[in-house]
C-alpha cells in the first residue's frame, strides 16, 4: 500500500511564462514582503525588495528568466533566484501564464 501524495508538485521552469497566483496577496514590509495563498492559507516571506519586485513583475515579460534580466538580477544571483521562484511555484504562489 501506498501513500497518497496528494497533486504533483508543479515544476518550475524559467523559460516559460509565469505569475503571481491569482489567488495570493502580497504585502510590503521593510524586508520585502509577506505572500499570503487564500486557495492554500500559507503564509511566505519573501526577504528582499528584489524577490518582490520579481514577483511582482513576472506577469509583464514573456518568461520569468526574462523576468530576472529586467529586474536587474546578476548572473551570480540568478541561480538563487530561480530557487526562490521554483519553491513559490511548489507553494502555489506563484503559477504557469498561459500565453494568448
Amino acid at each position: 500500500m501506498t501513500a497518497p501524495t496528494g497533486p504533483d508538485p508543479v515544476a518550475f521552469d524559467p523559460s516559460l511564462p509565469w505569475q503571481k497566483a491569482r489567488s495570493v496577496a502580497l504585502r510590503p514590509e521593510p524586508f520585502g514582503a509577506l505572500v499570503y495563498s487564500f486557495g492554500t492559507r500559507k503564509l511566505s516571506f519573501l526577504k528582499s525588495r528584489q524577490l518582490v519586485a520579481v514577483v511582482t513583475a513576472l506577469s509583464d515579460h514573456p518568461t520569468a528568466a526574462a523576468t530576472l534580466v529586467a529586474c536587474g538580477v546578476t548572473e551570480a544571483q540568478r541561480p538563487a533566484y530561480v530557487k526562490a521562484l521554483a519553491d513559490l511555484a511548489r507553494s502555489q504562489m506563484i503559477e504557469r501564464r498561459e500565453t494568448p
